[in-house]
C-alpha cells in the first residue's frame, strides 16, 4: 500500500509580515485543504515594529499552521532568538535552533542550518562556521547507510547552483551565496533545499547526486530559493509541495530520475576535501581506556579494541573520543564520575546504576565519550548501545520484569538513556514491547517528567520517590547495590570475556 505524502508549505523572508503570510495560508488552505507543515527560511523578523508579532507572542493571535522557522540573519533580530538549542517562539511557531536535524513522526528528516556564512573568528550569533557545517555533516554521515536527507533549510543560497541549471535570473551564483551550503549539500544530498534573502523566486531543475555510469542511481535534488513575503513585484514566496519520506519510499521510486534532470552544479567546483581543510580537527586527548576491577571473578574487560589486545600484534588504533566543554558526571574519564556505581563496561559504552534510583535496578546506558544526544552518536557506539538495550530486556525478562526506556535531550549536556519499571511516554519513550513514542519539547519542559510519571500514584505508586534528591542513599548502600546488581548481570554480561 502506498504511503500517504505529507502536506508542506515552504515560504522565504517573512520579515515580520506575520499577518500578511498567515492570511495566506488560511486561503490556501480553506481552498486546498489542511497542510501539514510550513517551513520558513530566510529573515523571519524585520525592522517593523513589534506591535505584530506581540499578539502571536501574547496569543492574541495564533498562526494556522504549526510553522517551523531558521533563526537570525543579522544583528538586528538575534534578540527573538534566546535559546540556540530552538524553542517555542509563539503558538504553533517554533524556531528550529542553530544547526541540526529534525525528525518527525512520519519519519520525515529535515536538517537545518541558521545564519549567514562566517570564516572568522568568534562567530556572530548570527552565523554558521565551517566548524558548525563540517559537524553537521559529520553527524548525518555517521548514520549507518545514510542516503541522503529529506528536506535541507538555509537562509542563504549555496554558491554555483545555477551552474549547468536553468537561468537564476539577477542572481549571479558564481558570486552570490555560500561556499559552506553548497559543500553541505553536496554531502546531505536533499531532495529538497529551500533558501531565500536574495528577494526572488528561482526553482533550478533538479541535479543528480550521481555520475552516470560510475556510481549507482540515486535520487534528485529539487533547488527553490522564495522571495520575501508581500513583495510588490508579486513573486513567489509560498511553495507548496508533497513528500513521502525516503525511509518509506521504494528505492527503484525515490531514484527515479526526473526528465529535465541536470548534472550536480557543485561537484566541479566543490571538492569535499577543501572544506576540511577550512576546519582545523578539534583538540582532543588521546582516547583513554577503562579496566576497572569491579569484581575480580568477572574476569577480564574487553580492549577499548573490540579484543583481547594479545590477540593481534596490530591492535586498531582507539577512535578520539568528543570532550566535554566542561566538568560532566557522566563522562567515564572525568574526577566527576562515581565509578562505584559502574556495573558494566563496553568498548563505546557502560552501564551504571542511576543515582537516587526509582527502584533497586534502575540503570542507565551511557557512552564512554561525551555526546548530548543519541542522534550524535557514531554508527558504532548505536551499536553498542542497542546490544545494551537488548541485553537488558532479556536480563528484566528472566526476572518476571519489564522495563521502559527514556532519554531527555532538554538542558542534557551528556546523553543518559535510562531504564526502569514501565512508566508512558514525554520526549522518547521505548517499550519493551517495540513501541515507540516521541514528543518534540517546546519550551519549558519539566526537566524531571519522566521519572515523576514513573513515580505516579498510576504507575510505580511510589510518588515520594519523583525527586531522585530524595532517593538518595548511602555510598555503603550503593555499593551493595551495585554489587548486587552485577552478579545477577554477569551472565548477561556481553562485556566479559568467554
Amino acid at each position: 500500500m502506498a504511503e500517504k505524502p505529507l502536506r508542506l508549505l515552504a515560504c522565504g523572508d517573512v520579515e515580520g509580515k506575520f499577518d500578511v503570510l498567515f492570511n495566506r495560508v488560511r486561503t490556501i488552505q480553506k481552498k486546498s485543504g489542511n497542510f501539514d507543515l510550513l517551513l520558513c527560511v530566510g529573515n523571519f523578523f524585520g525592522s517593523t515594529p513589534d506591535a505584530e508579532w506581540e499578539e502571536y507572542k501574547t496569543g492574541i493571535k495564533k498562526a494556522p499552521i504549526q510553522t517551523y522557522v531558521l533563526g537570525a540573519n543579522n544583528q538586528e533580530t538575534v534578540k527573538y532568538f534566546q535559546d540556540v538549542d530552538g524553542c517555542e517562539l509563539a503558538e504553533n511557531i517554533t524556531y528550529l535552533g542553530r544547526k541540526g536535524v529534525f525528525t518527525g513522526s512520519s519519519g520525515l528528516q529535515i536538517v537545518y542550518l541558521s545564519g549567514t556564512e562566517s570564516l572568522n573568528e568568534p562567530v556572530p550569533g548570527y552565523s554558521f562556521s565551517p566548524k558548525d557545517v563540517f559537524s553537521l555533516r559529520t553527524t548525518l554521515w555517521s548514520t549507518s547507510q545514510f542516503k541522503g536527507v529529506d528536506i535541507l533549510l538555509t537562509s542563504p543560497w549555496p554558491k554555483y547552483v545555477g551552474n549547468f541549471g536553468n537561468s537564476s535570473g539577477e542572481v549571479d551564483t558564481k558570486k552570490c551565496g555560500s561556499a559552506l551550503i553548497s559543500s553541505l549539500a553536496t554531502g546531505l544530498k536533499p531532495r529538497y533545499h529551500f533558501a531565500a534573502l536574495e528577494k526572488t523566486y528561482y526553482e533550478r531543475l533538479p541535479y543528480r547526486n550521481h555520475i552516470i555510469l560510475q556510481e549507482n542511481a540515486q535520487h534528485a535534488t529539487r533547488f527553490i530559493a522564495l522571495a520575501n513575503v508581500g513583495n510588490p513585484e508579486k513573486k513567489k514566496y509560498l511553495y507548496a509541495f508533497s513528500i513521502v519520506p525516503m525511509k518509506l519510499m521504494d528505492v527503484a521510486e525515490l531514484v527515479k530520475q526526473p526528465p529535465d534532470v541536470t548534472e550536480n552544479p557543485y561537484r566541479k567546483f566543490v571538492k569535499q576535501a577543501s572544506l576540511e581543510k577550512q576546519i582545523p580537527a578539534p583538540e582532543e586527548d588521546s582516547a583513554c581506556q577503562f579496566f576497572f576491577d569491579l569484581n575480580e571473578k568477572q574476569g577480564r574487560k574487553r580492549s577499548s579494541t573490540g579484543r583481547d589486545s594479545k590477540s593481534s600484534p596490530h591492535p586498531k588504533q582507539p577512535r578520539k573520543l568528543p570532550q566535554p566543554p566542561g566538568p560532566c558526571w557522566f563522562c567515564l574519564a572525568s574526577p566527576e564520575v562515581e565509578k562505584h556505581l559502574v556495573v558494566s563496561i563496553g568498548t563505546h559504552c557502560y552501564l551504571a546504576l542511576a543515582k537516587g534510583g526509582l527502584s533497586d535496578d534502575h540503570v542507565l546506558i551511557l557512552p564512554i565519550g561525551h555526546y548530548q544526544s543519541v542522534v550524535e552518536l557514531s554508527a558504532e557506539v548505536v551499536e553498542e548501545v542497542e546490544q545494551y538495550k537488548a541485553t537488558l530486556r532479556r536480563f528484566f525478562k528472566s526476572q518476571g520484569k519489564r522495563c521502559i526506556l527514556f532519554e531527555r535531550n532538554y538542558k542534557s549536556h551528556h546523553l543518559q538513556l535510562q531504564i526502569a519499571q514501565p512508566g508512558a511516554a514525554y520526549f522518547y519513550v521505548e517499550l519493551d514491547t517495540g513501541e515507540k513514542l516521541f514528543h518534540r519539547i517546546k519550551k519549558n519542559f519539566p526537566l524531571q517528567f519522566g521519572r515523576e510519571v514513573l513515580a505516579s500514584e498510576a504507575i510505580l505508586n511510589i510518588p515520594d520517590k519523583s525527586d531522585w534528591r530524595q532517593c538518595q542513599i548511602s555510598k555503603e548502600e550503593e555499593e551493595t547495590l551495585a554489587r548486587h546488581f552485577r552478579k545477577d548481570f554477569e551472565p548477561f554480561d556481553f562485556t566479559l570475556d568467554d
